[in-house]
């Protein structure tokens, strides 16, 4: 199913600074309409000259919402990716250079099957669902969006994780001079997340191409990335290049960087607040700047379906 959106109003300024630079700030977010326009099902891939190899369509998938979906620019236009820089502006201005075909995700570790696989590889035995999830950044945003991708249990379920895969590991692509935010200390690179293998497989848990009936634009992490809505935006990585099951807990990025900040886990909880700022309210991009913030819900909504996962854990010591 192709949906196209109109694209009704421009985005909001940046309400929280990145980590480590918080004292920096812009004035407005730069809107280049014309690079954020991406290929349709028939269209040529990103950075790439020549017919696509891959058709995007997709079905209804489970879970629906009543919440009204973000706009197309407001999502593709405010964003997290420090690999392209540290305000939510950047990766739209510097994220376009990206070559994402070919590409290749690595399977490793503690499975049956390992190697290397392109990305139609990947896709092509999966019938692509559309669903429309809520997404809650660790800062005081939060966005609605029709992702479309496959769920991740299925994909994993293919390389046969053996008894000792207790964790997943993801990467993004490592490369500097495609990637210039790469080139900055902020972070340990490239970015690593992790995920419980029951989290991981999870039917909630989206392995995402799309958006809105397109191919992922560069600046929200084309070509392949992870959504995991019950949890804060930092653990649903970008540009995936290599999948690991591990037998221990992953060294995630920023749960290395701040410990104190990030949590491995990561789960959308009101009642424990970030350090520098509570976590009870949210705004949703795209808002009127002057409309009362909404209420953060446990799990970001979700806990019906995935609260039984942390029985019996302390989600503030795990947080």
């Amino acid at each position: 199913m192709l949906i196209r959106v109109p694209f009704p109003h421009e985005p909001q300024a940046s309400e929280i600074t990145p980590h480590r630079v918080w004292d920096k700030r812009r004035d407005l977010i730069r809107v280049a309409a014309a690079s954020m326009a991406l290929p349709f099902a028939s269209g040529p891939a990103n950075g790439q000259t020549g017919k696509a190899t891959l058709k995007l369509a997709a079905v209804p998938g489970p879970y629906p919402t009543t919440d009204k979906p973000t706009s197309y620019r407001d999502v593709t236009t405010y964003n997290n990716f420090y690999e392209f820089g540290l305000d939510k502006s950047d990766p739209l201005e510097n994220a376009q250079g990206l070559r994402t075909r070919p590409w290749s995700v690595e399977i490793a570790g503690e499975a049956e099957v390992t190697g290397r696989f392109t990305l139609e590889d990947i896709l092509k035995p999966h019938a692509l669902e559309e669903r429309v999830y809520r997404f809650r950044c660790v800062e005081a945003w939060s966005r609605v969006v029709p992702w479309l991708g496959l769920p991740l249990g299925d994909l994993l379920k293919r390389f046969r994780p053996t008894s000792r895969a207790k964790f997943v590991e993801f990467t993004t692509l490592l490369d500097p001079r495609q990637m210039p935010g790469q080139r900055s200390g902020v972070l340990d690179w490239p970015y690593v997340e992790g995920l419980r293998i029951d989290e991981a497989v999870h039917p909630l848990s989206l392995l995402v191409v799309g958006l809105y009936g397109r191919w992922l634009p560069n600046q929200s992490g084309a070509p392949l990335r992870l959504i995991v809505p019950w949890k804060y935006g930092f653990k649903s990585i970008k540009s995936i290049v290599r999948i690991r099951f591990t037998e221990r807990q992953p060294r995630t990025s920023w749960n290395q960087m701040a410990p104190d900040e990030y949590g491995f886990y990561a789960n959308v909880n009101p009642a424990v607040d970030h350090p520098r700022w509570s976590q009870a309210k949210e705004r949703r991009i795209g808002a009127n700047f002057l409309a009362p913030r909404i209420d953060t819900l446990p799990f970001n909504g979700y806990a019906a379906e995935v609260a039984g996962l942390y029985r019996g854990l302390d989600l503030r010591r795990f947080y």
